[in-house]
């Protein structure tokens, strides 16, 4: 049977990989939907990343197999998708399958009447039983034979799960005026039990939460730090910084060469599952970012640099974005490129080996399948103690061992590179830049967020006002995301606290309007993950869990208080304190799954300082306000008075540069001194 592989034509990493399977792979889009209802048959959708180590095995197992593509061929239209495309069409179809299975997972296989309406799935399909998982062949076979024999049930089963899907995503439903009247329930009693919810759940010996895998969960961690700034418990901060200390410590931070792998799976850090994803480092390093600040430990301070050095190395593109991800795969092993055997730091290293195999964990018996991932559990100086050497002895060794496996590692295959650039991951990475500016004072970091938010205006915005999702090779595609707004504004807001540009502010007031237009409706309180225009979808969703990444709705809900308040719209205000409402009683009982909500909870609770800085010296103080950590705040700064922008508004400078700390822009008197100022917020708070 001849068939036609139409992934060619594609600019996804993923599907370019897939483009010479010998199965008739469509993209989605119309020609598939119309060719699955024009032949009848059902339609494959099978998804995936570029990244995916499972992804990979699959295809070289059943994909690339030519007697599973006939059969695949003969009874089903096939579609690839790529899931960082694509992420509505994963939420839907990965909701369909673990409402089916009771799990998900990548790659996930799901098939679909021709009305692209889900009835039967599941993850990963061996090329013969085995795990307790039949066959992918079976799994072709049994749901072409039930599509021919029983397509009534099948028809019936697709109309109801597609309906339990729609009425699961009825978050945020607004309440009527009487039931709203008294509704406002946000208290310090919330706060403290979400606090103590998460640490129930907390790794006291190892840190994290829960068991394996383990994720990096840094909502939770950065919850925490915040719970210790205004309450001083101490063991909240104490489980938040072992969290991290352990991390950084283990596997899942690549010691030699800086960036986090997606998780971990064993429950002590130490192997990864080695595929780098850029939300990771954004998120990780706005967590360092506060922990730094917060704690003072030069430790963060310099994860936060070696982070943003391979960032910015491996990940950063010549027009200044950044790409999606590295694959944990290099010559078809996972983690290949990674691992060390003590042979190897004996040859590279003669003398010095001795001392390397001390800091980075390398015994002659490994620790991960008789080969050593790199750890960093020694402190230098432990391993000056132990070497018998100075201070300034065991930092030249420790450079020059360093650069030397560097050196070599650079000479292997490199793991493959998830070149397409995303609108919300840079959008997370650029507010990321702009933490580590605020932490660390390094210009450098803020002329990137500079640059980079030059590239994205440029590239994702339309003339008619859109966001697109996604580019690659010169092309930018698919209508944006709640994820891409949310994400772009927020990185906006940051942005005009570290340069005083108010063009941002206007910009991000301008794409929080269109949210509110296209993705938002007027009998609920959320919005859907999809634009109104978006025509493709067998039905719209609204996303509300922060898992590895946070919920678009939960930052929207951060954008519109904070626009709300710096902008003075009371409409926005209510309609950020009406998201928060609607969500409350989840977030509440299950805060590990709603970590940034839990934040905006605490910031409702304590309320944000809003700091103005007027007058000549305002660069000056606007970098020593940054660095200190105010968990919540509002900061808007300028050389002089500004009458288009309420804080601004009214705010005389002339001769000194003035710190205004107001709330509800009822504004104490002015101070010249970071530490006044500091004083002023202790005080109100």
């Amino acid at each position: 049977m001849q068939f036609t592989n139409r992934l060619a034509a594609e600019t996804s990493p993923y599907l370019l990989q897939h483009a010479h399977n010998p199965v008739d792979w469509y993209p989605w889009g119309d020609e598939a939907l119309q060719a699955a209802q024009q032949s009848d048959k059902p339609i494959l959708v099978s998804i995936g990343y570029a990244a995916c180590h499972w992804c990979h095995v699959m295809e070289r197992e059943s994909f690339e197999d030519a007697s599973v593509a006939t059969l695949m061929n003969e009874h089903f239209v096939n579609i690839k998708i790529d899931r960082e495309e694509r992420p509505d069409l994963d939420h839907i179809y990965m909701d369909a399958v673990q409402s089916m299975t009771g799990s998900g997972g990548w790659p996930l296989n799901v098939f679909l009447t021709p009305e692209g309406k889900p009835f039967y799935g599941g993850t990963y399909y061996p090329p013969v039983a085995a795990f307790n998982r039949p066959s992918w062949t079976d799994v072709v076979n049994g749901v072409s034979n039930a599509w021919r024999d029983r397509r009534d049930e099948i028809n019936q089963q697709a109309e109801n799960l597609t309906s339990h899907l729609v009425n699961a995503s009825q978050f945020g439903v607004a309440q009527s005026a009487a039931e709203a009247a008294g509704s406002r329930s946000f208290t310090e009693v919330q706060v403290h039990e979400i606090a103590g919810l998460l640490m129930k759940n907390a790794d006291r010996a190892h840190g994290g939460f829960g068991q394996a895998p383990k994720f990096p969960q840094t909502h939770i961690i950065s919850y925490l730090l915040r719970y210790e700034h205004f309450y001083k418990s101490g063991n909240e901060l104490e489980q938040a910084l072992l969290s991290l200390d352990k991390m950084i410590a283990g596997g899942i931070y690549d010691q030699l060469g800086g960036g986090l792998a997606r998780y971990s799976t064993d429950g002590e850090w130490l192997v990864p599952h080695f595929e780098k994803m850029l939300y990771d480092q954004a998120l990780f390093i706005g967590v360092l970012a506060d922990a730094f600040r917060l704690t003072h430990d030069k430790k963060y301070e310099r994860v936060i640099h070696q982070t943003m050095e391979f960032i910015q190395r491996e990940m950063l593109s010549p027009e200044g974005g950044f790409y999606a991800a590295l694959d944990a795969d290099s010559e078809g092993e996972e983690g290949k490129f990674y691992v060390w055997e003590k042979g190897e730091f004996d040859e590279l290293l003669g003398d010095d080996s001795d001392l390397a195999c001390a800091w980075y964990g390398v015994t002659a018996g490994g620790n991960w399948e008789g080969v050593n991932i790199l750890t960093g559990t020694m402190e230098p100086g432990q391993l000056s103690a132990a070497f018998n050497l100075d201070q300034a002895q065991t930092s030249d060794k420790l450079d020059r061992i360093s650069t030397i496996l560097m050196s070599a590692r650079d000479n292997r295959i490199r793991p493959g590179l998830d070149d397409k650039l995303l609108l919300g991951w840079n959008a997370m990475m650029n507010t990321a830049c702009s933490k580590a500016y605020a932490a660390t004072g390094t210009e450098a970091y803020r002329e990137l967020a500079i640059r980079n938010m030059e590239w994205m205006l440029k590239t994702f915005s339309t003339q008619s006002g859109d966001l697109l999702h996604t580019y690659k090779s010169g092309q930018a595609r698919f209508f944006g995301f709640l994820d891409d707004y949310a994400y772009l504004v927020q990185a906006l807001i940051y942005l005009q606290e570290l340069t005083g540009n108010q063009d941002y502010i206007i910009r991000a007031e301008e794409l929080t309007a269109k949210v509110m237009r296209d993705f938002g409706e007027a009998d609920n309180h959320l919005f859907y993950y999809t634009d109104i225009k978006q025509k493709d979808v067998v039905l719209r969703k609204r996303e509300v869990y922060d898992g590895a990444q946070p919920s678009g709705n939960a930052i929207m809900l951060f954008n519109v208080q904070y626009l709300g308040r710096l902008l003075d719209k009371p409409l926005w205000i209510k309609k950020a304190n009406d998201m928060l409402e609607s969500m409350m009683k989840l977030v509440v009982r299950y805060p590990g799954s709603f970590g940034c909500w839990a934040l905006e909870l605490m910031r409702a609770v304590r309320g944000s300082a809003e700091i103005v800085v007027v007058g000549p010296a305002v660069d000056d103080l606007r970098r020593e306000i940054l660095s200190n950590f105010i968990p919540f705040r509002i900061l808007q700064s300028a050389s002089q008075e500004n009458q288009a922008f309420p804080l601004l508004r009214n705010k005389p400078s002339a001769p000194d540069t003035w710190i205004y700390v107001c709330e509800d822009f009822i504004c104490r008197p002015p101070v010249t001194s970071v530490r006044e100022m500091i004083h002023q917020i202790q005080g109100k708070h």
